[in-house]
């Protein structure tokens, strides 16, 4: 199947100030990409003059973009085309978490504290909920079943300073919250988890009546690989397109002005492309996900 994307954003500012960009689809999908998207950046005062940027890889591997919004301000488009296999996201009930001291390096910043993510603050919570429940799948799972139920969605509540901590006391939020308060309660119970960002098309599910906006998920390391988790929505889900990752959203911020800036025009477009469901038929789809509830229920 393939999955039609993009945004338009109005950067408005009253002198010129840098930004850095984080909005491409993520390099490790980038193979996938049918139709360009690449980003185009005109001046909010004088549309018919393009501002030039530059490009590159910050210490997560996300696409970056470096410019200067002219006095007035900046309005960013793009739009593309992505195959995606039309598969929902992969699971196994048997994967399990290994111990902090056998973990890789490379893993080990995952299990620690990070700006929205306080795990010092939420310790005690996390091994009085989850510490006997066996370490592993079933243990993210609860942690996302709790998380999805202690949180009630309220788009007009959004806030972007909101931390894992908070949330759980506020217990309201948007999509990032749920990540933020999911990813701490992991870390927590020493498994490694990571922020996403990025588009998730209502692909099999009734249409979001909330406005369409980026979307926030999660990543844990179980077994020898990352798995896909959502603890707002809390199933597997048809169409996550990856953007960027990091510790928490302060690392994977769509735009990081150095100096004042107000968002004009705000929209986001996620949605399947009708008739381009090949090479995977609907047949191949329910047929998969059969197998995974027949795997789930032998558990």
């Amino acid at each position: 199947m393939h999955i039609r994307y993009g945004y338009r954003l109005d950067i408005l500012c009253e002198t010129a100030t840098p930004i850095i960009t984080m909005l491409d689809v993520h390099p490790s999908l980038r193979s996938e990409i049918t139709a360009p998207d690449m980003m185009v950046a005109r001046s909010a005062l004088h549309v018919r003059e393009t501002v030039d940027f530059t490009e590159y890889f910050d210490a997560f591997g996300n696409i970056c973009r470096r410019l200067v919004a002219p006095a007035g301000g900046v309005i960013l488009r793009a739009k593309g085309i992505i195959h995606h296999s039309g598969f929902l996201e992969d699971r196994d009930s048997m994967a399990s978490a290994a111990p902090p001291d056998v973990l890789q390096v490379d893993l080990l910043p995952y299990l620690s504290g990070s700006r929205y993510c306080e795990t010092d603050k939420l310790a005690g919570e996390a091994w009085q909920k989850f510490g006997q429940i066996e370490a592993g799948w079933a243990k993210v799972e609860a942690i996302c079943d709790f998380v999805h139920r202690h949180i009630r969605f309220n788009y007009r509540l959004a806030r972007s300073t909101r931390s894992a901590f908070e949330v759980f006391n506020e217990e309201v939020g948007v999509c990032r919250d749920y990540a933020h308060l999911a990813i701490t309660l992991c870390r927590c119970m020493n498994i490694p988890a990571r922020y996403c960002t990025g588009y998730l098309p209502d692909i099999g599910v009734e249409p979001d009546e909330n406005p369409e906006d980026f979307s926030a998920w999660f990543e844990v390391f179980l077994g020898e690989r990352w798995w896909t988790f959502d603890a707002r929505h809390n199933i597997p889900r048809i169409g996550h397109v990856l953007i960027a990752r990091g510790r928490d959203a302060a690392d994977v911020p769509f735009v990081n002005s150095f100096g004042l800036h107000r968002l004009g025009t705000f929209r986001v477009m996620a949605e399947e492309v009708e008739g381009a469901r090949f090479p995977v038929t609907s047949l191949a789809r329910r047929e998969h996900g059969e197998a995974l509830r027949l795997i789930s229920s032998s558990d």
